[in-house]
C-alpha cells in the first residue's frame, strides 16, 4: 500500500514539474537514481537520515540535481532537487545516485 502511495505521489509531482522551465544545473551536476528494487522507490526525505519524514518516492531513472552531501552515521546523505523543479528538495542516500 505504501509503495502504491509513493508511486502515485512521484508520478503526480513529476507530471506537474515536467511542464515547468528547467532550472540551471547545481554545483555538483545531475545524477540519476539507480539500484532501487523494482517494487520499491528511493525515499526523498526532509532531512539527512532515516528519522526524517518521507516526502515522496523516486523510481529508478529519476534525474535529480545534487546540491551537496553530509555524512550521518554510516550513510552519506545528499541534498537534491528534481531536475525540473528546484522547489522539490530533500535528502537521499548517496548509494543510489549515479552522475550523468
Amino acid at each position: 500500500m505504501r509503495r502504491a502511495v509513493f508511486a502515485v505521489l512521484a508520478a503526480t509531482v513529476l507530471g506537474t514539474v515536467m511542464a515547468t522551465k528547467p532550472a540551471e544545473a547545481g554545483p555538483f551536476g545531475l545524477h540519476e537514481v539507480i539500484g532501487v528494487e523494482d517494487d520499491d522507490m528511493l525515499k526523498l526525505r526532509a532531512g539527512p537520515g532515516i528519522g526524517y519524514k518521507i516526502l515522496l518516492g523516486l523510481p529508478n531513472g529519476t534525474v535529480v540535481r545534487l546540491h551537496g552531501c553530509d555524512q550521518t552515521g554510516g550513510t552519506r546523505w545528499c541534498k537534491v532537487s528534481l531536475k525540473q523543479s528546484r522547489a522539490v528538495k530533500g535528502y537521499v542516500s548517496w548509494a543510489y545516485l549515479q552522475k550523468i
